[in-house]
């Protein structure tokens, strides 16, 4: 019971990891455990009525490849046997103890990969064997255990270090261990070892992401950014776009839109567009404006305003006037009036809108532009008036005579406020003609600024000189010479 206990401690004190690795090549380990005997004495292997004998030992070994790798081991212990043999009830004491230690080297084959947990393997290789010169030995010597074969598992815990559990067999070169030479068998050694081996060396990670840079598939990572088993940054929702630059991570959206979905295509994301469902402008969050008038669609109470008109907040043009004509349409946008007149009121009512009506508050016709007609002694008077209007001879200048006349030609125009009077001026054919041309130009300006001292305002005047090319009599009698020389005055609306 003892005994079994000791073997079970062995295994227990062992904390373990996996082998080495591409990133970790190099491995060492220290182990202990029993040694049992087979020769010509007897045979002890799997047995517990024979004294147990232990040994230590230490092993490095080199990664070959993923099933692969070659340790060199050291071992230094003792074994012996008792043949408890009895002739006649007496017992014959054929037993033997010895010190030795071993180097063996050995190729191990693995059945599982390096980053399994559990790794069963077999091992084959050669040694040397060095007995010392203690107890029944005299003379240290030396001789080889050809072959060298067993197996074990290993039991990953840790990148770093692995529980070992391992049987290994050695033939011996030669028959003497026991110093009998009896049946021609050499004899053999048994070890049954537990041991922790540690896996050296540090694995590159030049992004100190976690992942070696023979497994990193992204390198660069950026510091403190999670990563998978391969070293790419988490893409929880899968769209291309890494978690740490995605501002919808859980949600699988556009590269283009930083990991964030657009429904509708149009360049807002979702969840900062007002209309996800429909393409829509940026300047209004991702909402169409059909009518182009800058309220958009969900917001517009009037839609299908003509392109140019100008709206209020809910999309419907505007009306300063309230006369149901919007203003774009209405001719006076300020002032409520009809929809025939474009907008405009007739104040009068003569049919003319006050915006075109040159007498917006007297009733007129629509041929004097909403003006009355000028009453016919009025027009005669002015007919009158023209014929006696007088200027000094060869000169500009009105006579005083001519000023009274004036004066009622001017009250006539007052009123009629909405008429224009052209007045012009004729001459004979006495002198040059460009003399006279300038002669009459000047006479009837002079009339025009005496109308406007009266009041009469200057755009309701126009003056105008034809000199002598303008003849309603022949120059050739003083009778005609004397109707050529005239005034003409001539109202129009």
């Amino acid at each position: 019971m003892k005994k079994l206990l000791l073997l079970c401690v062995y295994c227990l004190i062992a904390f373990t990891t996996q082998s080495q690795t591409e990133e970790k090549k190099w491995n060492v380990g220290v182990h202990g455990g029993l040694i049992q005997y087979s020769g010509d004495i007897g045979s002890d292997f799997y047995k517990s009525d024979q004294a147990f004998y232990g040994f230590a030992g230490i092993s490095a070994s080199r990664f070959l490849g993923k099933h692969f790798d070659v340790s060199l081991g050291f071992t230094r212990g003792e074994v012996g046997y008792i043949d408890h043999t009895k002739i006649n009830t007496v017992e014959i004491p054929n037993n033997f103890l010895v010190r030795h230690n071993t180097s063996n080297l050995l190729f191990n084959f693995y059945f599982t990969k390096p980053e399994a947990v559990i790794r069963p393997f077999i091992s084959a290789g050669a040694g040397v064997i060095w007995y010392e010169a203690v107890y029944a030995i005299k003379h240290e010597r030396f001789e080889f255990s050809v072959p060298t074969v067993g197996g074990g598992i290993n039991f990953r815990l840790s990148p770093v270090v692995s529980l070992r559990l391992q049987e290994s067999f050695l033939y011996t070169t030669t028959d003497n261990i026991d110093h009998l030479n009896a049946n021609g068998d050499n004899d053999f050694l048994l070890y049954h070892s537990a041991g922790l081996t540690f896996n050296l060396g540090k694995k590159k990670d030049a992004d100190k992401d976690g992942v070696s840079d023979k497994k990193d598939k992204c390198p660069g990572t950026p510091i403190g950014v999670g990563v998978d088993a391969v070293g790419c940054p988490v893409d929880r929702d899968g769209d291309g776009v890494a978690d740490y630059l995605d501002n919808c991570a859980d949600i699988a959206g556009l590269p283009s839109l930083k990991g964030c979905p657009d429904k509708d295509l149009d360049g807002i994301t979702d969840k900062e567009d007002r209309c996800p469902d429909v393409f829509g402008a940026a300047e209004f969050k991702g909402c169409p404006d059909t009518d182009k008038d800058g309220v958009v669609d969900i917001d517009d109470k009037c839609p299908g305003t003509k392109s140019g008109y100008k709206v209020d907040a809910t999309g419907c043009t505007l009306d300063n006037d309230k006369d149901g004509v919007v203003n774009e349409d209405d001719a006076c946008p300020d002032k409520a009036g009809i929809l025939a007149f474009k907008g405009c009121p007739d104040s009068d009512g003569d049919g003319v809108a006050d915006n075109e009506d040159r007498c917006p508050s007297v009733k007129g016709t629509i041929a004097n532009k909403g003006c009355p007609e000028i009453a016919r002694e009025d027009i005669v008077k002015i007919n009158v008036i023209a014929s006696k209007i007088y200027f000094e001879t060869g000169s500009d200048k009105l006579k005083l005579i001519s000023n009274s006349q004036l004066d009622d030609l001017a009250s006539i125009l007052q009123r009629y406020d909405g008429v224009t009077l052209t007045v012009e001026g004729h001459t004979d054919n006495v002198g040059d003609d460009a003399y006279n041309m300038t002669l009459s130009q000047k006479r009837t300006e002079s009339v025009k600024s005496y109308l406007e001292s009266k009041g009469i305002a200057a755009s309701r005047l126009n003056a105008i000189g034809y000199g002598e090319t303008k003849p309603v009599a022949d120059n050739k009698t003083a009778a005609g010479k004397a109707k050529n020389r005239r005034v003409e005055l001539k109202t129009s609306y």
